[in-house]
């Protein structure tokens, strides 16, 4: 049996110090083909050890229903690891962060009535236990103590920054040692007084978050942690980006340089990230604080030591530089390079309208006024409110009252305008003709807040509507996750100058898009939208994420297990409009 203890200032192996020199690699933003290839190049880089999160809501998309397969495959992510030999730090905490969708909490739990996360709300610690139940009798067989890789887990993630209910901490701390988890736990907060305060569990390992002033941070958790290992579990030595904002990059030798001071202050570390990755889908987070809403991009790149599609960058040779200074490693191998491919210009000349297709793609229900997502069992996507309004009326304003996150307004089918949850003004001026109209509202959720005190992020209208004054009653609403595209009935085929005219005809009007493209020899590749205005893309069948013309990121990366010999398929849900209907498959990506 093999057991990671804390002896003084040391972590201890086998009888043995050891400095943990780790990397953050996310299972879940990395199709399963490359996780043996990007574990292998954490090692090639002198890491010892690896670590995830793990996210709740892949998990149990439903409640009750439980996913431990293909990308969802926890345990052979693990085994993969302690097959090349590297120990494993899990993060099994309910909530995660991790620029996630919800922090990892699945969306169901917000059709709760009153429940309260994150603290000892039993409604939602009911939960936690019944997902526990099953997540960690996996995890148990592949602990040290059962000669697997798994030397370390998590209670819960920066906690401080969010609460201070021991009670809380507690309860999952037992959550795990009496499901039998019994390597070493951890919490792991900011380096700062009241995240300290929250976060810490008496009897468990505090670790600290940080990128800069290394030597600082280590001294504040001394002062509440005397005679204990340094460790950061997360030097963030790169960075996220938001919609609409510039690409974030980080210097190498800075990073290297903060590396270097933790190797010196005798402290074990794990970067996050090592290797990024990708939110495939739906599954972006956003964050939400003084400076309002703003959603995470696709790309999960964080300018980290792996880029997104797995290549070593400066900052791998940098940071693997620093650690041959420490220690013994030996000559740097690599699995081969990942081939990359440009399969040129595809034209996207099938097309079918969103409002000609709700039927096939969601069943109406009726209500009084508008329901969320989750009241309705939809956890992403976009959801459509329509009603009918009396006329005539003169010039109002239509008050969404709370819309998250971004609503397309119709009248008759004509589209009106856009309100965002971050605009300042949450309307728009309408006039009604005689008879009266149709008004529809198009909402797409872009990612629930994953930060901070803002995570009960209910999507869709959750305010009610009104024009001037008036509340308006009796909706139709259509639930739209766009899960299943398979039963779109396309207008195949459309000639160049066809394609073009209904382009011009169609602007601001949601339209799916569909292209085909033959392969020969599947390779990576990227998915230039330049031209394009915001939506959503698929290849054969597989949701890539969303897109935007607004940026920094121009591309989606679309990994070779996604493809398949011969014939492949493309669908873009745009909801403005486009220039020309064709994508180009690059061999570069664009990021910023």
């Amino acid at each position: 049996m093999s057991v990671l203890s804390v002896q003084g200032k040391q972590f201890v192996w086998d009888g043995k110090p050891i400095r943990l020199v780790s990397g953050a690699i996310h299972y879940f933003r990395v199709v399963p083909e490359y996780w043996r290839d990007r574990l292998t190049k954490l090692k090639a880089c002198g890491f010892n050890t690896v670590e995830t999160y793990v996210a709740w809501n892949i998990h149990e998309p439903r409640k009750g229903e439980f996913v431990f397969d293909h990308g969802a495959d926890l345990v052979r992510f693990v085994e993969t690891a302690g097959e090349l030999g590297l120990h494993v730090i899990v993060r099994p905490s309910p909530y995660i962060c991790a620029e996630w969708e919800f922090g990892g909490l699945p969306a169901w739990l917000l059709k709760e009535p009153g429940i309260r996360l994150r603290c000892n709300d039993h409604r939602y610690l009911s939960h936690v236990d019944a997902y526990y139940d099953v997540l960690i009798p996996k995890l148990v067989p592949l602990l040290s103590t059962n000669g697997g890789p798994i030397i370390a887990m998590q209670i819960e993630n920066e906690y401080g920054s969010y609460g201070n209910d021991k009670a809380y901490l507690n309860h999952l701390k037992k959550g795990l040692t009496s499901r039998g988890v019994d390597v070493l736990l951890f919490t792991s907060d900011g380096p700062g007084d009241f995240m300290l305060q929250g976060g810490m569990v008496e009897g468990v390992l505090e670790t600290v978050n940080f990128g800069s002033r290394a030597v600082e941070a280590f001294q504040e958790l001394e002062a509440y942690q005397p005679d204990k290992p340094y460790m950061c579990m997360e030097f963030w030595n790169g960075w996220f980006d938001h919609w609409g904002k510039p690409h974030h990059t980080r210097d190498a030798a800075d990073a290297a340089r903060v590396f270097e001071d933790m190797l010196a202050a005798g402290a074990s570390v794990n970067f996050y990230m090592f290797h990024g990755g990708t939110n495939f889908g739906f599954y972006n987070g956003a964050n939400c604080g003084e400076e309002g809403y703003a959603p995470t991009v696709t790309s999960y790149d964080y300018d980290s030591p792996l880029n997104e599609w797995g290549e070593p960058t400066e900052k791998f040779y940098a940071v693997r530089d620093v650690l041959s200074k420490y220690v013994d490693l030996p000559e740097l191998q690599l699995p081969d390079p990942i081939e990359r491919k440009s399969y040129g210009e595809v034209r996207l000349t099938d097309r079918v309208g969103l409002f000609d297709s709700l039927s096939d793609l969601s069943n109406a229900v009726e209500r009084a006024v508008p329901e969320t997502m989750e009241q309705l069992d939809q956890d992403y996507g976009f959801i459509l409110y329509t009603t009918f309004v009396s006329g005539p009326r003169g010039e109002a304003d239509l008050i969404l009252q709370e819309v998250q996150d971004r609503a397309l307004i119709f009248v008759d089918g004509e589209y009106r305008g856009v309100v965002q949850r971050w605009d300042e003004q949450r309307s728009l001026k309408l006039t009604i003709p005689a008879g009266g109209a149709k008004l529809q509202i198009l909402v797409e959720n872009l990612g629930r807040v994953n930060y901070g005190p803002y995570m009960h992020d209910p999507k869709g209208i959750t305010e009610g509507v009104r024009l001037g004054n008036q509340f308006l009653f009796g909706w139709t609403i259509h639930t739209l996750p766009l899960n299943n595209l398979d039963q779109l009935a396309f207008v195949p085929h459309l000639k160049e100058e066809e394609a073009a005219g209904l382009d011009a005809a169609s602007q601001n009007t949601p339209t799916f898009y569909r292209g085909t493209f033959e392969v020969s020899g599947t390779a990576d590749t990227f998915l230039d939208v330049t031209g394009w205005t915001k939506g959503v893309a698929y290849i054969n069948g597989f949701n890539l994420g969303r897109y935007w013309e607004v940026g920094p990121q121009s591309t989606l990366y679309i990994p070779a297990p996604l493809l398949r010999e011969g014939r492949n398929e493309i669908i873009l849900f745009e909801l403005h409009g486009t220039r020309q209907p064709s994508v180009t498959l690059a061999d570069q990506a664009k990021l910023g």
